[in-house]
């Protein structure tokens, strides 16, 4: 093997450590937080930065271009899939008075309730 294969492999097992620690610093805040924002925030930030870290490690080992081009689209659904999924899931712990009011800074959503008033108030 040649040195730029070499490099590639140690930085792609340097990528995968990593975002395997950063999913696995998501799950642990999904576990600890408190509340259902907190945790959606857990469940998104932390795990499209960690799956994307896995899979750039993983296109560094493969360099095929079939696999790139699966790996590019497990990255563009990933993208979209998962912040969609954690502001539905939010939004209907807003609707359903799962969140506490006291502790949003800003409610922009108040307004757009059909009688101003949530179903846990």
């Amino acid at each position: 093997m040649n040195a730029f294969a070499d490099a590639a492999d140690l930085i792609g097992a340097v990528l995968l450590f990593l975002g395997c620690l950063q999913c696995l610093l998501g799950v642990i805040g999904m576990l600890r937080f408190p509340d259902v924002l907190s945790r959606s925030h857990a469940a998104t930030k932390p795990q499209t930065l960690g799956v994307l870290l896995v899979l750039v490690g993983v296109a560094l080992r493969l360099r095929h271009g079939i696999d790139l081009g699966t790996l590019a689209l497990i990255v563009f659904f990933q993208f979209l899939t998962g912040p969609v999924a954690s502001h539905l899931v939010a939004r209907s712990a807003y609707r359903t008075g799962q969140t506490g009011s006291r502790g949003l800074l800003r409610d922009d959503l108040d307004p757009q309730l059909s009688d101003g008033k949530r179903p846990g108030e």
